[in-house]
C-alpha cells in the first residue's frame, strides 16, 4: 500500500511497518463453538409464545435491524405471531423532558403488577444523536423496581430520527410482546410535540405528564398534544408544590372545555400525583381502566384499533416508497446534478424535485 506520507513532498516522513501479530494463545480454541445458533422462524415463534424473554429480545433486534435478510425474517415472525396478539392494554406516556416519565412508568408498572398481576412490557424510546446517531439507552437506570421485577420486560430503543420520537418499529414490537403474554404495554416517547400523534396511533390510552411551577403555564395548554390526550397527570405534587399543582390542574380542566369533544365521547380527566412518594397512583390507574371500559362499551376501542392498523399500512407504504426512491441507482446519480441546478439558480427546488419524480415514475 502506498502511503501519501512517502511522497516526495513529505520528505523525512516514513511509515514504519506494523508490529507482527503474535500467534493465537490457544491454537486449539474453536471460536465457532461460542457463536449463538441462529434460530429458525418456527423456533423463534414457539419461544415467543412460550414467553421466553431471550428469544423475544432476539426477535425485537431483528425487527429493528436494517439488514434486508433480518427484515424479511422479522416479518415472517410477526405474521405468525399475529394470531396471539391484540389482547393487551396499550398505554402511551408522554411529557416534557424532566416531567418524570421514566419514574412514573416505574411507579405505575409496579403498582399495577402488584394490584392485578399479569405481565408488563415497557418500550422506552431514547433520542438518537443527530451527529453520532447513537443513543444512551439508559432508561432502565430510572426504573429500579421494574428492571428487577420478574414479570416485566423493558426494551429501550433508539428513535433513529423517526417521527415524534417513536421508533419506527415500535408497533411491530408491540405485536411480539402481546404474543409473549404481556397484557399491559407502556410506550414511552422522547418528549412532546405535534408529531406525538405517531405514539397516539399505536396505543389505546394516551397519558400526558405535566409539571407545575415551571414558568408559563400556557406553554402546556397551547400545544396540540392536549387534543389527543385521554388523561392528564400533574406530577411532583408534593411538598410546597401541592398548591401549584392543583392550580395547574384547574387551568388544564378549564382549557379542555375549549377543545372539540373527542370522537370517543370521553372527556379527559386531570389528576395530580407524586411519583417520588407514590401518592395518587391508584387514582391514575382507576382513570385508565374507567376509560378502557367506557370505550369498549361504546365500540370506540375496536374502531380506534382498526383505524390505527390502516394508518400504519399507509405509513409503511410511504416509507417503502421513500426508501425505494433514494436507493434507486439512477436517482442517486441524478441527485447531485439536481442539487447543483438548484444551488446555481437554474431551477427551483420544486421543479428539480418534480423532474426527479417524473423520471422515477416513468422509468
Amino acid at each position: 500500500m502506498i502511503h501519501p506520507e512517502n511522497n516526495e513532498e513529505y520528505k523525512g516522513l516514513t511509515v514504519n511497518s506494523g508490529v507482527e501479530q503474535p500467534a493465537r494463545v490457544n491454537p486449539y480454541l474453536n471460536r465457532d463453538r461460542f457463536r449463538r445458533r441462529q434460530l429458525s422462524v418456527a423456533e423463534m415463534v414457539e419461544g415467543i409464545v412460550k414467553g421466553d424473554i431471550t428469544i423475544l429480545s432476539q426477535a425485537v433486534t431483528l425487527v429493528e435491524s436494517i439488514n434486508p435478510d433480518h427484515q424479511a425474517k422479522a416479518q415472517e415472525v410477526i405474521e405468525k405471531c399475529l394470531p396471539y396478539s391484540g389482547s393487551s392494554i396499550r398505554i402511551g406516556i408522554s411529557g416534557v423532558p424532566g416531567a418524570g416519565k421514566s419514574t412514573s412508568i416505574d411507579v405505575f408498572g409496579t403498582h399495577v403488577l402488584e394490584r392485578t398481576g399479569g405481565k408488563l412490557a415497557v418500550l422506552a424510546i431514547d433520542p438518537s444523536s443527530e451527529r453520532t446517531k447513537g443513543s444512551i439507552l439508559g432508561d432502565k437506570t430510572r426504573m429500579e423496581k421494574l428492571s428487577v421485577h420478574p414479570k416485566s420486560f423493558i426494551r429501550p430503543s433508539p428513535s433513529a430520527g423517526s417521527l415524534g420520537g417513536v421508533a419506527r418499529k415500535t408497533r411491530e414490537t408491540i405485536i411480539l410482546c402481546e404474543a409473549a403474554g404481556f397484557d399491559k404495554i407502556f410506550v414511552e416517547t422522547v418528549g412532546v410535540g405535534q408529531s406525538e400523534t405517531a405514539c397516539h396511533s399505536m396505543v389505546d390510552f394516551f397519558l400526558l405528564l405535566q409539571v407545575a411551577g415551571t414558568g408559563d403555564e400556557l406553554q402546556g395548554i397551547k400545544r396540540g398534544i392536549m387534543e389527543i390526550s385521554d388523561g392528564i397527570v400533574i406530577n411532583k405534587c408534593d411538598g410546597e408544590n401541592v398548591d401549584r399543582c392543583h392550580m395547574a390542574a384547574t387551568n388544564f380542566r378549564n382549557a379542555l372545555h375549549f377543545f372539540p369533544k373527542p370522537d370517543s365521547g370521553w372527556l379527559p380527566k386531570v389528576l395530580c400525583y407524586s411519583g417520588f412518594y407514590g401518592t395518587g397512583v391508584k387514582e391514575v390507574w382507576d382513570m385508565i381502566y374507567e376509560y378502557i371500559d367506557f370505550v369498549k362499551q361504546n365500540g370506540y376501542f375496536q374502531y380506534r384499533r382498526n383505524e390505527q392498523s390502516k394508518y400504519w399500512m399507509y405509513e409503511t407504504i410511504n416509507e417503502q416508497l421513500r426508501n425505494n426512491f433514494y436507493n434507486n441507482a439512477d436517482i442517486k446519480a441524478m441527485l447531485s446534478n439536481a442539487e447543483k441546478s438548484v444551488l446555481n439558480g437554474e431551477k427551483t427546488s420544486f421543479a428539480a424535485a418534480g423532474d426527479l419524480l417524473d423520471f422515477y415514475f416513468k422509468k
